[in-house]
């Protein structure tokens, strides 16, 4: 069974930046970061393949940056001038392979438990 194991959560004010890290138990071609926000709305964010492909979604581009250490299975995500609508869940999925459309679909084989990022004003 594959896990995945997020971290790096936690309160900021607006402006700050935190760093998150997802770490799998094996190797696995397709990572990615949802958040879900407090009305349970959940959205892919930034995704990285294992050929060093990245997208962001328009809500975070220019502010994240998503970067992966293959050595050690893990993703980060790496968040600066944050605002209090980044407020969520950070919740990372995955598959062992290729995802088509991967901020927008949900079919990953994996999903981690999350790791709650909270912005104040």
């Amino acid at each position: 069974q594959v896990q995945l194991v997020e971290s790096g959560g936690g309160s900021v004010q607006a402006g700050g930046s935190l760093r998150l890290s997802c770490t799998a138990s094996r190797y696995l071609y397709s990572m990615t970061w949802f958040r879900q926000n407090p009305e349970n709305e959940r959205a892919g964010i930034a995704t990285l393949n294992g050929i060093g492909v990245a997208e962001y979604s328009d809500s975070v581009k220019g502010r994240f940056t998503v970067t992966r250490d293959s050595a050690k299975n893990t993703m980060y995500l790496e968040m600066a001038s944050l605002k209090p609508e980044d407020t969520g869940m950070y919740i990372c999925a995955a598959s062992l392979g290729t995802v088509l459309d991967p901020l927008i679909t949900d079919d990953y084989q994996f999903w981690g438990q999350g790791t709650q990022v909270t912005v104040s004003s």
